[in-house]
């Protein structure tokens, strides 16, 4: 995902308060420590209709069943979302699913850490912000795009009014550099090497 460009993008409304880790990929979707192959069990018990247990096709009334939401990249959400576990495949089942980006009124607070980890951005706007997004949203093909820009913090709607919200300035300079943690840390490997060589004369007796 290149960060350092505007994008516009599919935008599907999942309005609901308090969805959990075990909703958005169910421990028995989560068969693998890989970040890939995990889409499928992304809302596995609302994108699928099931009988005696058993999945019986896609269930066509779920959201990102649509038509019209068949490319989503971007979630939009009510209050806590990614709350519960703190299982991280929450997140790479968003990934894999091609979601880069939630807009929630809220977030867990672990879930919000697993997202900054794997370059997922997360936009907290207030309620009246969400909502009226969330009814634009839901009227469907016409209305269901939304601009990101990163740089300028800014959130354009379908109807074109634009929204600042604020990102950490740490994550915020990961992002637009396309970097994770590890990456963060190596870009700092001068310093880092600079600082042991130092120490090493003061002290010695803690690199024996």
């Amino acid at each position: 995902m290149n960060w350092s460009e505007s994008f516009i993008a599919i935008a599907a409304p999942l309005l609901m308060d308090n969805v959990d880790t075990d909703q958005i990929i169910p421990s028995r979707e989560m068969k693998t420590i890989s970040k890939k192959g995990l889409r499928k069990g992304l809302f596995a018990n609302w994108q699928y209709n099931y009988l005696d247990g058993k999945q019986i096709g896609k269930n066509d009334d779920f959201i990102l069943n649509k038509k019209a939401f068949e490319d989503t990249k971007i979630l939009v959400s009510g209050k806590n979302f990614g709350c519960g576990s703190s299982r991280e495949h929450a997140v790479w089942a968003l990934k894999d699913f091609g979601i880069n980006v939630v807009v929630a009124k809220s977030f867990g607070r672990i879930f919000k850490n697993n997202c900054a980890r794997n370059q997922l951005l997360t936009i907290e706007l207030a309620d009246e912000y969400i909502d009226h997004i969330g009814d634009l949203l839901v009227r469907g093909e016409i209305h269901n795009k939304i601009t990101i820009d990163l740089k300028k913090q800014t959130l354009t709607t379908p109807e074109n009014k634009i929204i600042n919200y604020e990102v950490d300035p740490y994550l915020l300079g990961m992002l637009l550099k396309n970097q994770d943690f590890i990456d963060r840390s190596l870009s700092y490997e001068e310093s880092i090497d600079e600082f042991v060589r130092k120490d090493k004369k003061i002290r010695p007796w803690a690199y024996l």
